[in-house]
């Protein structure tokens, strides 16, 4: 057979790349008219302003009396209110976003474990914002009571926006993602690429890097360190215990020609 005559390994599969990448469009574009919408919606009600107010709260709430935050650039004080108001309107409109990640990836999945998607999204986003009002709440008012009664009272603290818009991003971005390892858990053991035995056994080790990451990520303070850290060993667990009920009720039907063998 000459090489003229050999069929072509790649033939048909032009089209199911352009479809995918089709799709992949669509999807990332319903994510960002979600963000959009919700972006128009924050915009005009509480307003940017508002929402930065709310942001620096937590900071404003420690600093000396009297201080305030300042703006090193001279468009700052336009571009971080809106720059936190598209970091809320991404937030409210996560579940959206994660539907549409999922959306993307099911059509590839066995029936059985497209039963996974629902539950995923709603778990997913109700732990990145519980990671997130975990941050707020709790280790915003920890770390900077930390920080101003450390500091010296020769030095006036006058924060920048920005540096504290960066400093807010990052740490929201840590806890969520911190508080996604249920999660990660689940889809590695559903998946079959971990055993639950496994997981279990990676305890130990898994213990030793959330108090490094912890570390890395967090300022130098033994409260939000132990914050993040402790949040993470506990939602591991929880993660091993999901991951043994997400597998027992999404396991694959049995092939009706064994069980009619069987009978």
């Amino acid at each position: 057979m000459s090489d003229n005559d050999k069929p072509d390994e790649l033939a048909g599969t032009e089209q199911p790349f352009v479809s995918h990448l089709i799709e992949l469009r669509d999807r990332l574009i319903r994510a960002s008219i979600a963000v959009a919408i919700c972006f128009g919606a924050l915009a005009l009600y509480p307003g940017p302003g508002a929402l930065y107010d709310l942001l620096a709260a937590p900071l404003v709430s420690h600093l000396p009396q009297g201080a305030t935050l300042i703006a090193t650039n001279v468009i700052s004080p336009f571009l971080v209110p809106l720059k936190i108001t598209l970091l809320a309107a991404f937030l409210l409109a996560l579940p959206v976003v994660l539907y549409q990640a999922w959306a993307f990836v099911a059509p590839g999945l066995y029936s059985h474990e497209k039963k996974l998607v629902l539950p995923l999204v709603i778990s997913s986003t109700l732990l990145f914002f519980a990671g997130v009002a975990f941050c707020y709440f709790f280790v915003f008012g920890q770390v900077f009571k930390f920080i101003q009664g450390f500091a010296p009272k020769s030095i006036t603290a006058a924060p920048d926006i920005e540096a504290y818009l960066s400093f807010v991003m990052t740490m929201f971005i840590a806890f969520g993602a911190a508080f996604e390892v249920p999660v990660v858990v689940v889809v590695l053991a559903r998946m079959g690429l971990v055993s639950i035995e496994k997981l279990r056994e990676f305890r130990s080790y898994f213990i030793v890097i959330a108090f490094i990451i912890a570390a890395v990520i967090t300022p130098p303070d033994i409260v939000s360190q132990l914050a993040l850290a402790i949040p993470m060993c506990l939602l591991y667990e929880a993660g091993i215990w999901a991951a043994q009920i997400f597998i027992k009720h999404t396991q694959a039907p049995a092939e009706e020609g064994s069980s009619s063998s069987s009978n």
